[in-house]
């Protein structure tokens, strides 16, 4: 297929949209198909979606992770974590990886090889494996047991240390870091802004412990709530969610109106900024940096699911099922594989509800997604495929970028950049200039 303005190739691609099991691009797959026909009838798609009556969105651990020329520019998934920190080999007093002695102390003790499958390629696995070991340990009353305890709280302090400092240090830490993440994140928070204020407020859940929701949002002066009340000493109180932001128009009849591009934001694992005090009401409380003490966040391990039962998890949890479960409600799950049973049996739930759709961004080889695909229900939207540049459509970056429909703002940024170029530098073009 050739483009009439230029007489070059129309650029191709792989996508896939299925409803239920029913292909809605039926020239998906098929040579001469324009990647441009595909992803503007997949924005028209999606910006129906996007009008509905609650909209929210899952965000996994993909969302922040952006791999560009071989190089992490955000945070890695949980294999690449894995083969990090399994093939590392920490000196005696390092916090983040296991010594020779102790990755040799885990395999004649415990038969734990961190070499091998699965505990090479799943960090979850081996978390899995230590916290076991841990509780076994623990309520022993044998002398070598308690030798071995000490060696398992070693290594379970020792891989969230690790995971903590991916989710702070790295290419995007510093404010002088690279921001090609953080860019997306803002991208995907300028289609929310221009949400009809006659509808409910966009809400936005997400697995991930690191801040670029929060980083973004704050770079675009979008106000939003986390759950979290107070300036100087912020802690978590759930009865936040309950409230809105608005605008008095009329001071005489005290009238208000809802104020555009307000986000309610709620991190299902709790974050890399909050800690806990273990006293008063509200004992969890939020940091402007990021502390490795004190931090609470739910590791990927077996007692994810019994952790999400407590505060402040119970609350956090709460909102996710009563939003979803919503009459005329959409769920947008991006970056998210469905591992995490807790959060897919509430999705499930919600499919119950006959007003409920659910559009996920993910690989066509996922087996979660083979098992909703074969539902044939056509509230479930499944969206796979390959962009001609070789990225994935699951992927964040080609999702925000390509697959959300545009809002009025992006025209505004570019608007904005015309006058500060056009009308506010100097004439002669320096900087001293008298206007």
């Amino acid at each position: 297929m050739s483009d009439a303005n230029d007489g070059k190739t129309a650029p191709q691609g792989n996508l896939s949209f299925l409803k239920g099991s029913e292909e809605f691009l039926p020239t998906a797959g098929k040579l001469n198909t324009s990647w441009v026909d595909l992803t503007s009838k997949t924005r028209g798609q999606l910006s129906e979606a996007l009008s509905a009556k609650n909209i929210a969105f899952l965000l996994g651990s993909g969302a922040s992770s952006l791999e560009k020329d071989g190089s992490q520019w955000g945070i890695p998934t949980m294999g690449p974590l894995a083969k990090e920190f399994s093939g590392g080999v920490g000196k005696r007093g390092d916090k983040l990886f296991l010594t020779a002695t102790e990755k040799k102390d885990l395999r004649t003790r415990f038969g734990i090889d961190l070499s091998l499958a699965p505990y090479s390629t799943n960090l979850e696995k081996l978390l899995e494996v230590l916290f076991s070991l841990r509780l076994a340990l623990t309520n022993s009353v044998r002398v070598p047991d308690k030798q071995g305890l000490a060696l398992v709280r070693t290594c379970i302090g020792k891989t969230q240390a690790f995971i903590f400092s991916k989710c702070t240090d790295g290419l995007f830490a510093n404010w002088f870091g690279d921001k090609k993440v953080l860019e997306i994140y803002k991208a995907f928070y300028r289609t929310l802004v221009f949400r009809d204020r006659s509808l409910p407020r966009p809400w936005v859940f997400t697995t991930n412990y690191d801040l670029f929701n929060e980083t973004a949002l704050d770079q675009l002066g979008v106000p939003y709530c986390n759950g979290f009340s107070g300036t100087i000493e912020r802690r978590f109180n759930p009865s936040m969610y309950r409230y809105a932001l608005a605008e008095q128009i009329d001071i005489s009849q005290r009238r208000w109106s809802a104020v555009d591009g307000f986000i309610y934001l709620c991190k299902l694992h709790g974050s890399v900024s909050w800690v806990e005090d273990e006293h008063g009401l509200y004992p969890i409380r939020e940091l402007q940096v990021p502390s490795p003490d004190g931090k609470v966040m739910i590791y990927p391990t077996p007692t994810k699911q019994s952790s999400s039962f407590g505060a402040p998890y119970s609350d956090l949890f709460r909102e996710f099922q009563s939003r979803i479960a919503r009459e005329q409600s959409v769920l947008f799950a991006l970056g998210y594989s469905f591992g995490d049973e807790h959060v897919n049996n509430i999705i499930y739930q919600a499919l119950t509800i006959p007003t409920f759709r659910l559009v996920i961004f993910g690989s066509a080889t996922n087996p979660a997604l083979t098992k909703l695909r074969d539902l044939n229900d056509p509230r479930i939207w499944i969206i796979s495929g390959e962009s001609p540049e070789g990225l994935k459509a699951h992927h964040f970056e080609l999702v925000v970028n390509q697959l959300l429909p545009s809002q009025p703002t992006d025209h505004i940024d570019v608007a904005v950049a015309k006058v500060i170029e056009s009308l506010l530098r100097p004439k002669d073009g320096s900087e001293n200039a008298s206007p």
